[in-house]
């Protein structure tokens, strides 16, 4: 009878399945920010124009409490960016892209308008998406 041999990582787990399970939480991971980015960012579009806004555009119509909260779910993209090992060069400029976002957004009616323009969390998702050598097209083949 012969023995099976299997290459064991350091805790008894085979190399290939924990390679694996980490690209699958990845991209899960991955799915979960493109979602926040789109409802935060494009979720909302107007008819016979191009230009969609999401949730951070409505939620900066309340004065500093809406601003407040879109810089927390974009805190919040930049924090599972670190988790997946995203360096700290590219964490700073995620950073810039959140606090432009909330500092500017803070401004009565200009803020607003800069909101609708500005997508801090789709720039900080494609920062992301290219740090690992991804694109939009890959999260959604990937389902």
């Amino acid at each position: 009878m012969a023995t099976r041999t299997w290459n064991t990582g350091p805790h008894g787990s085979r190399a290939h399945t924990g390679d694996t399970a980490d690209r699958l939480d990845r991209l899960r991971r991955l799915r979960r920010l493109s979602t926040i980015a789109r409802l935060m960012d494009t979720a909302i579009g107007i008819p016979g124009t191009r230009l969609r806004f999401g949730a951070d555009s409505v939620f900066g119509l309340v004065p500093v409490i809406g601003d407040a909260g879109g810089a927390l779910v974009g805190l919040y993209m930049v924090n599972e960016a670190r988790r997946m090992g995203v360096p700290s060069d590219k964490l700073a400029r995620m950073i810039g892209n959140v606090a432009a976002d909330a500092v500017v957004g803070a401004v009565p009616v200009a803020g607003d308008i800069f909101d609708v323009f500005f997508k801090s969390h789709r720039r900080n998702l494609a920062i992301v998406l290219d740090h690992f050598g991804l694109d939009h097209e890959d999260l959604r083949r990937a389902r």
